[in-house]
C-alpha cells in the first residue's frame, strides 16, 4: 500500500480551474519527483495535498486515511512535513528557535539536524532573516525535519540557489533517502532531480501525463513536457 495516495483531484482558485485529475502516489522510503513547466499544477497539487486548498473533488489518502478537505494543522499532525516553495522560515527567530518551535517527538531531533546541515550548526544563534537564501533553504527542510515526518514534501527545493548550496541541498536529500525518508519532491534541475528519484510524475495543464521511471522518462518526453 502506498503511503500517499492522489487519485483523481480537481482544484480551482475561484472561478478558475487548475487542477484537472491528478494522480500520484508515493510509497514508504521512496523518492518521488513531480515535475512539470510553469503554471501546470505542481504547487497547486501540493496546496491542496496540505489542505490549504480545498479539493472540489478526488480522493488524497495518507497512511490508509481520507485526508482530502482536512485542515493544515491535522493533516501536518498526521505525519506530513512541507517545505515551502520561498521557505517561509519565521524571520525574527534564530535557527535554533525555527527548529526548536516545530519539534515533535522522534529520531529528528536538533544535532541531528545539525548533522545533516553544519551551516546551519555554525549560525545556530543568528536570526533567520539574516541567513543566505540557501542557509534559510535548509533551516526550512530542517525544521521540517523537526516534526518527525513520514512523508517529508519539499516545493521547488532548490530554486534561485547557487550551485555550491544546490550540491549541499541534493546531497542531503540522498541522505535522506538512504536514511527511509520517504519524500515527494518537485524541482525543475533535472540532472540533479532524476539522480535521486525513484519514480516521477508529470503535470500538463492540471492533468498527470507521465508516471514512471527516470530511465522511462525519455529525451522526446522531456523536450515535450519539461522544455522551455
Amino acid at each position: 500500500m502506498s503511503l500517499l495516495e492522489v487519485d483523481r483531484l480537481e482544484s480551482f482558485y475561484g472561478a478558475s480551474q487548475a487542477l484537472f485529475g491528478v494522480g500520484l502516489d508515493v510509497k514508504e522510503g521512496e523518492v518521488v519527483a513531480l515535475m512539470g513547466r510553469n503554471g501546470m499544477g505542481k504547487t497547486t497539487t501540493i496546496r491542496t495535498i496540505f489542505g490549504l486548498i480545498r479539493p472540489r473533488s478526488g480522493t488524497i489518502r495518507f497512511a490508509g486515511r481520507e485526508i482530502a478537505g482536512k485542515l493544515p494543522h491535522r493533516i501536518a499532525r498526521l505525519g506530513l512535513g512541507l517545505v515551502p516553495e520561498g521557505r517561509r522560515c519565521f524571520p525574527n527567530l534564530t535557527v535554533t528557535e525555527n527548529l526548536v518551535a516545530a519539534a515533535r517527538n522522534g529520531e529528528w531531533t536538533l544535532q541531528k539536524v545539525v548533522d545533516l546541515f553544519p551551516r546551519l550548526g555554525e549560525r545556530r544563534n543568528q536570526y533567520a532573516n539574516t541567513l543566505s537564501g540557501g542557509e534559510q533553504q535548509m533551516l526550512a527542510i530542517g525544521r521540517a525535519l523537526m516534526t518527525n515526518p513520514r512523508l517529508l514534501v519539499l516545493d521547488e527545493a532548490t530554486e534561485g540557489l547557487a550551485p555550491v548550496i544546490r550540491r549541499d541541498i541534493w546531497a542531503a536529500i540522498a541522505k535522506l533517502k538512504a536514511g527511509g525518508q520517504s519524500i515527494l519532491v518537485v524541482d525543475k534541475t533535472l540532472s540533479e532531480l532524476l539522480a535521486v528519484a525513484d519514480r516521477c510524475f508529470v503535470l500538463e495543464k492540471g492533468v498527470t501525463v507521465f508516471e514512471g521511471t527516470p530511465q522511462a522518462l525519455t529525451p522526446d518526453l522531456q523536450d515535450r513536457y519539461l522544455g522551455v
